[in-house]
């Protein structure tokens, strides 16, 4: 009967993996719900379609990383109708803070 470790199950790279909570639910139609708990590794390169946590001047977000394959600019995508997608350019000021590798929420 060994005891269960999740950190030993879910965080891959300790020294780069952290903690949030989620504030909102501009991501529920992907199943991250309010006061959710995400483990986000910042190694991890985001890539199109990446759900990351970011930082728009100075506020942060969690976000769809979206490439336009039309005119290959990005942009950040709630995946929920009722919010906007934001386009990243140079006007504001953006950091990738991390790459969301799983989701922790109650069943109640």
């Amino acid at each position: 009967d060994e005891k269960l470790d999740l950190n030993g199950y879910l965080i891959k790279n300790k020294e780069s993996s952290f903690f949030v909570r989620v504030s909102g639910d501009s991501m529920i139609n992907v199943g991250i719900f309010n006061d959710d708990i995400l483990i986000v590794d910042k190694s991890l390169s985001p890539g199109s379609q990446s759900i990351v946590v970011a930082s728009i001047d100075g506020e942060l977000i969690i976000k769809r990383l979206v490439q336009d394959r039309f005119n290959k600019n990005y942009y950040l995508k709630s995946e929920n109708n009722n919010y906007p997608n934001i386009k990243l350019n140079s006007n504001t000021d953006t950091i990738i803070w991390g790459v969301v590798t799983y989701v922790i929420h109650s069943l109640k």
